[in-house]
């Protein structure tokens, strides 16, 4: 029994022994000049890879935030669709029916007869209002598919913010273009030939812009990232590009 004790006994103290000298060992790299480089190397790496784990932990949260927002408007949606085949199921059969007629005239008394007299008919316009297209908003599921390097660090809310001044700067542009020459004032006429300056004859029939629309109809940045988003609207085919005479026209698909 006695010699198991110092067995033990024995074992631990050099188990001590030998962390003792590991310390001694490791302080002594520290001073060595041909191993300082390789030890700050090491240090660098460590720092780094805290770094890449706190961005990684963040990245984590926020797309757990988005998986539980999801799921709530999942739950919304299932009970508004419930709710619209419960009510698809159960029409009411008595509803009220329209007239056949429905007599807008002023009515005027002469005596005891009573006259109706009908209004006149709306003048039609004969100017329609013409079609101006626009680019989609794109989807999560498009967002999803957006390699990675092209996205970057770019949002699926950034992305769509810009397809909006996108379509503001089209509906703005085409509106000018739609009107006639003649009720313009001076800056809007000096807008209206720049515009038809920029047409081509492989842009006939095609709805466009270029950088010079953005700056005029938005406050949006035409910088580097700028240009990220144009790749990734690029890649989920709502804009193509048509170069020409040192201009890029960014064509609506």
């Amino acid at each position: 029994m006695a010699s198991s004790v110092l067995e033990d006994l024995c074992l631990h103290i050099n188990t001590k022994i030998s962390t003792i000298k590991k310390i001694l060992q490791l302080r002594n790299i520290g001073q060595e000049s041909s191993l300082k480089s390789m030890l700050s190397k090491i240090g660098y790496e460590m720092f780094f890879l805290n770094e890449l784990l706190n961005k990684m932990e963040m990245e984590l949260q926020g797309q757990e935030k988005l998986k539980n927002l999801l799921k709530e408007l999942q739950k919304s949606a299932g009970t508004d669709q419930k709710e619209a085949r419960y009510l698809c199921k159960n029409i009411p059969p008595h509803l009220p029916k329209p007239t056949a007629s429905c007599v807008t005239g002023l009515m005027v008394k002469s005596g005891e007869q009573t006259k109706v007299t009908e209004p006149e008919p709306a003048k039609k316009s004969t100017k329609e209002p013409r079609f101006i297209k626009e680019a989609a908003l794109i989807t999560m599921e498009e967002f999803k598919n957006v390699p990675a390097y092209m996205r970057g660090r770019l949002t699926y809310d950034q992305i769509n913010a810009v397809v909006q001044d996108i379509n503001k700067t089209v509906v703005n542009k085409y509106k000018i273009l739609h009107q006639p020459p003649k009720s313009m004032n001076a800056a809007v006429r000096n807008l209206y030939h720049r515009f038809l300056e920029a047409e081509t004859k492989d842009t006939k029939g095609k709805f466009f812009i270029v950088e010079a629309d953005i700056k005029e109809f938005t406050q949006l940045k035409v910088d580097k990232r700028f240009h990220s988003i144009l790749n990734i609207l690029r890649h989920c085919q709502r804009l193509r590009e048509i170069r020409g005479s040192q201009l890029v026209r960014y064509v609506i698909c």
